[in-house]
């Protein structure tokens, strides 16, 4: 069975060199926005914890709503770090089918188990170190390919790989921290792909 929260990244070689080269200054209106909509949705967050632990539920809206600004955090991750070149939207709404990294989610779960969410602070220790780890391993991919982009107008298909690995496994601790999800999340799945990978029989 799919993870719940699928990622997939598009592999684009060539690369824009000045859009690159400028990357941390194009990123400061998304850095703006990302402040002020992570505000609203850590009360959200709280909310549909107290509304999980009181009734095993999570109301669609709040679960859209948090999976919105899950899906903008990586949108901006990946575009910060070089995944991609095109600049993501000011929102949380799903992506255009064209756009070179999307996230997706399952839909609330019927019912949640209430333990599990009293617990998740505790529950999630594992995942936030594995999540520490992974930021630095993007972080650090992301520095490499900021030079060889700048210099080569190219990004590597191998460390693309390594970053997608890593900002994927972000976006999904992400998820299983905001209560998107009840499971320990993968490094990958079957569903995490790159471009021309193909899709596995089936799916």
């Amino acid at each position: 069975m799919s993870y719940p929260v699928t990622f997939e990244a598009d592999y684009i070689e060539q690369r824009s060199r000045l859009a690159a080269f400028f990357r941390l200054i194009l990123v400061i209106p998304l850095a703006i926005v990302g402040y002020f909509y992570g505000i609203i949705a850590y009360i959200a967050i709280v909310i549909a914890w107290f509304a999980i632990v009181l009734t095993a539920r999570m109301p669609r809206g709040l679960y859209d709503f948090i999976a919105g600004y899950t899906r903008f955090l990586t949108r901006v991750t990946a575009y910060a770090v070089l995944l991609c070149d095109r600049y993501p939207p000011f929102s949380g709404s799903p992506e255009p089918g064209d756009y070179p990294v999307r996230l997706q989610f399952a839909g609330p779960l019927e019912p949640y188990s209430r333990m599990r969410t009293l617990f998740r602070i505790i529950l999630a220790i594992p995942i936030m170190i594995l999540r520490y780890v992974m930021t630095l391993l993007l972080e650090i991919g992301g520095v490499a390919a900021w030079f060889v982009i700048v210099v080569t107008g190219r990004m590597p298909r191998g460390l693309f790989d390594l970053m997608v690995l890593a900002n994927s496994y972000i976006a999904r601790s992400d998820a299983y921290v905001f209560l998107l999800s009840e499971t320990y999340p993968p490094f990958q799945d079957e569903q995490t792909r790159a471009a021309g990978a193909a899709w596995p029989d089936g799916a």
